[in-house]
């Protein structure tokens, strides 16, 4: 006559060993925590901008309209750009958007330019 042991032996039948699943499991959950930490954090700091338009003021200034959305109480910057019709970058500038409670705002900016413009741009905006 056989043991039940002889039997699991026989046919692969052996005791499942819970901690490599606890562990594995514990692990996911860290991983997941992380991955989803990080996305809100990342998207609570994120800003968009958009081009409303630009006028070209004169050979040596370009007007540039967006608009920031996206962040309210903390401080941004944007980078605008004024390019020619080469797409070369004719001029630059850095704005320090200060603080409001405001989830967009529509802003103006004159940029000073070294030759003629043909349009202006926000490059990119950060918290700053």
């Amino acid at each position: 006559m056989t043991t039940a042991q002889e039997l699991d032996d026989r046919y692969g039948r052996t005791r499942r060993r819970r901690l490599p699943w606890i562990i594995g499991i514990v692990l996911a959950v860290v991983v997941v925590g992380y991955f989803s930490w990080s996305t809100i954090t990342q998207s609570m700091n994120s800003v968009d901008a958009d081009d409303l338009g630009f006028e070209v003021t004169d050979e040596h200034s370009v007007e540039v309209r967006f608009q920031v959305s996206g962040v309210a109480g903390k401080d941004v910057a944007c980078a605008i750009e004024a390019l020619d019709e080469e797409f070369g970058v004719v001029g630059w500038k850095v704005v320090e958007i200060p603080a409001s409670e405001a989830h967009s705002r529509a802003l103006t900016e004159q940029v000073k330019t070294v030759a003629e413009a043909t349009t202006g741009l926000v490059n990119s905006c950060w918290v700053a």
